[in-house]
């Protein structure tokens, strides 16, 4: 069974069932197919119905959780900050402690059932567990994510980020001084060879390319406020990255100290500018919110 969301690289041209069934352990060629045949298996943001797919290397395939049906998915009138939207995408402001879409033990109240409830129409490629989402943001992280309402902009979104031509712009808090006023991240990542549930810089087997750009804003007694943008958009990146570096985000419970000094409900990570090429005019378009009450709250911390 799996319980979270896998994303995996084709290195080889083969079927999809046979490839995943010698990727992932402890899951038979048999259950891969069962998840391809419940839609939970998707491959460039697209779901993959048949499990004689033939893959391309380089191909990211994405599988959701398992346990998570199609009928939990319901609209749900959770309030959500909508900073734009048109008739084919959407722009939203994602708050801390929001999962993005159905997994094991959140069945409810995640951007998935609040979209639902508050636009009339959204993309299917994703499938009915994950209608109009293009990319994601973790849990704790804040932040602006764009959604599709419909097939067509889901594809060019899609196509986009996987060009790389978005813009993605992180603010941070971590732990410590960076000494440098900018840098490059340079380091693969790949799921940690023991702990499952984490990422890890990995220079051995089978690892995917990330690199994080990063730009002091300030240093203060203990620690630092960054800017981060994204070139690739591995899982859990830039937490990855800089811990990697020593510096830790505040509050991360998976790559952050054990013993934190503030009281967080998760790492001080924020989306804070987003861009795309509009999927049907073409036109740049950018947006840019303000930081959310709980990393002013940070801020003003470190400070004192």
């Amino acid at each position: 069974m799996i319980y979270e969301t896998l994303e995996i690289e084709a290195t080889e041209k083969t079927r999809i069932d046979v490839f995943l069934a010698k990727e992932i352990e402890g899951v038979s060629r048999s259950q891969i197919q069962k998840i391809i045949a419940n839609n939970s298996c998707l491959v460039n943001n697209k779901v993959i119905n048949k499990a004689n797919y033939k893959l391309s290397e380089g191909d990211i395939i994405t599988i959701l959780p398992q346990e998570v049906e199609v009928t939990d998915v319901f609209p749900e009138a959770i309030p959500l900050d909508i900073v734009y939207q048109d008739e084919s995408i959407a722009v939203v402001n994602k708050p801390q402690g929001m999962v993005v879409h159905p997994a094991p033990g959140h069945n409810s109240g995640t951007l998935v059932n609040a979209l639902l409830y508050h636009l009339k129409d959204l993309s299917t490629i994703g499938g009915v567990k994950r209608p109009g989402i293009v990319h994601r943001l973790d849990k704790d992280t804040s932040g602006l994510l764009v959604v599709a309402k419909n097939d067509q902009a889901h594809q060019e979104l899609s196509r986009q980020m996987q060009n790389r031509t978005t813009k993605k712009i992180y603010w941070a808090v971590t732990e410590g001084i960076i000494k440098e006023d900018n840098g490059l991240i340079d380091a693969p990542i790949a799921r940690h060879p023991i702990d499952r549930q984490r990422m890890a810089v990995v220079t051995y087997g089978k690892f995917r390319e990330a690199r994080t750009y990063f730009k002091v804003l300030e240093r203060y007694k203990n620690h630092t406020l960054v800017e981060l943008k994204l070139e690739t958009g591995r899982t859990h990146q830039i937490r990855v990255h800089l811990n990697y570096i020593g510096h830790p985000i505040v509050g991360d419970p998976l790559y952050g100290y054990k013993k934190q000094k503030f009281k967080t409900e998760g790492q001080i990570l924020h989306a804070k500018i987003l861009g795309i090429n509009h999927p049907v005019t073409g036109q740049w378009m950018e947006w840019e919110i303000d930081l959310p009450p709980y990393f002013k709250n940070i801020l003003k911390k470190v400070i004192d």
